[in-house]
């Protein structure tokens, strides 16, 4: 019965704590614990209570004494009790309750005392697995109950070894304490379970381990568990975390490898028996691209005729190597793109192919899907004729030897003048061009970051973006044109119109490019107001583009006279699969850009940089990095506000790539 001089237990944190009762409540008990400290203890949680009374005037120092003395005298007393003993004597029993006292004196075998009980008890909650005490009675556990509960405390044991092992290791690692004396093994698992907690957080398959271990070492920041990993040489200095999370596939499967040496086998006689391949290899056909590319996937060639001009736009023909239910088609269906890094690429098929038998490579002879289109002098379409064919490229030049040659090259001439015309005539059916630089980020050998900017409107690139568009939107009109489905791109027109014509203006095509309409993906053509045309897809791209392949086997059955390779139905499913791989290969890149430019902003800590005035608005500015075309936003200054259009200077602040973090100030 509770009254006051009565010496109490209760759970603390998980420790039992002897308290003396000072003064008791209808519902409360205030107590002078061991600890010395006056509690207010709810009565619910008074979990034992002494057959004895104590004067409520005994001394506090006294008291604190007999507190002590009594829990140290119940903590010894438990070193002789063996609860498993206890429960085979009594687990065969029809009752499965039991009085605390009654069971504290078959261990002891004695008069349950005050201490004895106590003990009892603080056995059971020091172990649960056969007994479990509730509303001051002792239930037992069913043999069924032991043996998950003994498994249970298993689990647990080899769990805190696992931690204790873990936060060593990582504590020495850090230390860079000899490692060299651990197991390999040990190091590892330790490592990999910190990979999966760093990338995937509260969902990893041992987060709660993982935290553990790392604050138990020490390493309790957030991103101490990145250092550790690149430390230990798990992870390069600037490792890519967008694209580890992400789940998208860096290798190929062994089915795909093994295709791909198979392909690799392919004879270029082969090639000249398909009876509905044409033979090009008597023209000279050239490939113009940047100066570090190693997978060619267009040629051109041009011819003067009576009427105009044959120009010969020549795609490499991936679809005669990969094709639908193989198992590099299924690799280019999970990524759906390749995507380039500045430090790095994930080709969407492998190299030997992508580099390989699929790259228009100079003097080799290769498999292609030709588009011969016949312009007048003025570049209007007269005629249009798609096929299978083979070529051998003769020249390969970059985008600079182009421009270089383009004022005397005849043919490089003939080219460019038909791209502009074909370029002139868009932009008088509604394109809207918006020339936006190329950020082009390099990493030296020291691992600084340069970033610079690319003219993307030159003559040359002016020539191949024309030529790739004319070859496109006659790819989408000769699908179209038999009824068959495919996958075409569309664009509504912008919500607004604030660039007419061909404008450099980065201010202007800035704000221009805020009005566009999203683009979509159907399995109809419809107008691409962006571009200018009445229909468009894209096939000129088929090594890296997933979107591209699919309808270059859709143009294969259709120039052959066959069945289209793909139904309404599945190109209903390639719009869902390649919207969805292309978000996620977009997101990526995009968070991998910005982590590069974030790194490049760290080293200007302290700088003020010219940033051009997008929006100025009441509240907020929007702004563009004029060097980086790195946009943000800042509040609006008191005073004055900034002109939209004009140059400001912004401070950089700080710049963390980690927390993918960056503050700029006005100046």
């Amino acid at each position: 019965m509770l009254t006051t001089g009565k010496i109490i237990e209760y759970l603390d944190n998980g420790k039992f704590i002897c308290g003396f009762i000072t003064e008791l409540q209808q519902k409360r008990a205030h107590l002078f614990n061991q600890n010395r400290r006056e509690v207010k203890l709810p009565i619910s949680r008074i979990i034992h209570c002494s057959l004895s009374t104590h004067s409520v005037d005994t001394d506090r120092e006294q008291l604190v004494r007999l507190l002590q003395e009594t829990n140290s005298t119940r903590n010894a007393l438990m070193e002789k009790i063996d609860l498993a003993e206890i429960w085979e004597l009594i687990c065969e029993e029809k009752n499965d309750s039991f009085d605390p006292s009654f069971l504290a004196e078959l261990v002891f075998g004695e008069e349950a005392s005050d201490d004895i009980v106590s003990a009892f008890l603080r056995s059971v909650f020091l172990n649960k697995v056969y007994f479990k005490y509730k509303e001051g009675k002792i239930k037992v556990h069913t043999a069924e109950q032991v043996e998950a509960l003994q498994r249970e405390a298993t689990r647990e044991k080899e769990k805190q070894e696992l931690i204790a092992k873990g936060a060593d290791i990582l504590r020495r690692l850090n230390e860079d304490d000899r490692v060299d004396m651990l197991d390999a093994r040990d190091i590892q698992s330790c490592l990999n379970i910190v990979q999966d907690y760093y990338l995937i957080g509260s969902e990893a398959p041992f987060a709660a381990i993982a935290k553990q271990m790392l604050n138990d070492a020490g390493l309790s920041k957030t991103h101490d568990g990145y250092h550790i990993l690149v430390q230990s040489g798990i992870w390069r200095e600037n490792e890519n975390i967008p694209l580890l999370r992400s789940g998208l596939p860096s290798s190929f499967s062994l089915p795909a490898i093994q295709q791909a040496e198979t392909v690799l086998q392919s004879s270029v006689a082969e090639l000249f028996k398909d009876s509905a391949r044409v033979d090009l290899t008597t023209l000279s056909p050239l490939t113009i691209d940047g100066i570090t590319t190693l997978d060619f996937d267009d040629a051109l060639t041009i011819e003067e005729r009576p009427e105009g001009y044959l120009v010969g736009i020549h795609i490499s023909d991936v679809a005669n190597y990969v094709k639908p239910g193989d198992a590099l088609f299924q690799e280019a269906m999970n990524r759906g793109t390749s995507i380039y890094f500045p430090e790095s690429q994930i080709p969407m098929l492998p190299r030997h192919l992508s580099q390989g038998i699929c790259s228009l490579i100079q003097g080799e002879t290769r498999a292609t899907m030709s588009f011969m289109i016949l312009l007048s002098k003025d570049a209007e379409i007269l005629k249009v004729r798609i096929h299978p064919s083979i070529i051998r490229v003769a020249r390969r030049l970059t985008y600079e030897e182009a421009d270089n040659l383009i004022g005397t090259d005849t043919e490089l001439s003939v080219l460019a003048a038909l791209s502009r015309k074909l370029r002139s005539s868009r932009i008088e059916a509604g394109a809207l061009l918006l020339p936006f630089p190329d950020v082009n980020i390099h990493i030296d050998s020291h691992g600084k970051v340069h970033v610079s900017l690319g003219a993307t409107d030159t003559p040359a690139r002016t020539l191949i973006a024309e030529m790739m568009i004319l070859a496109n939107q006659e790819a989408a009109r000769y699908v179209s044109d038999r009824m068959a489905p495919g996958l075409f791109r569309s664009q509504e027109p912008p919500k607004q119109h604030l660039v007419h014509g061909e404008d450099n203006d980065l201010f202007i095509n800035t704000r221009q490019r805020k009005q566009l309409s999203r683009g979509d993906l159907l399995t109809i053509a419809k107008r691409h107001s962006g571009l200018g045309v009445n229909q468009y897809t894209t096939v000129t791209s088929p090594i890296r583009r997933l979107l591209d392949l699919v309808m270059q086997h859709q143009l294969h059955s259709l120039v052959r006279r066959q069945e289209p390779s793909f139904t309404e139905e599945m190109c209903k499913d390639f719009t869902s699969i390649i919207t969805r791989t292309l978000a996620r290969a977009n997101a990526v890149k995009q968070q991998r850009h910005r982590y590069w430019l974030l790194v490049y902003l760290k080293d200007r800590e302290g700088q003020f940089l010219d940033a051009l005035v997008i929006e100025s608005g009441p509240k907020r500015v929007m702004l563009l990095l004029k060097d980086i075309l790195f946009d943000f936003d800042l509040p609006t200054p008191g005073g004055s506000k900034p002109e939209p259009g004009t140059l400001v200077k912004i401070k950089v602040i700080k710049s963390d790539p980690l927390d993918n973090l960056v503050r700029f100030g006005w100046n």
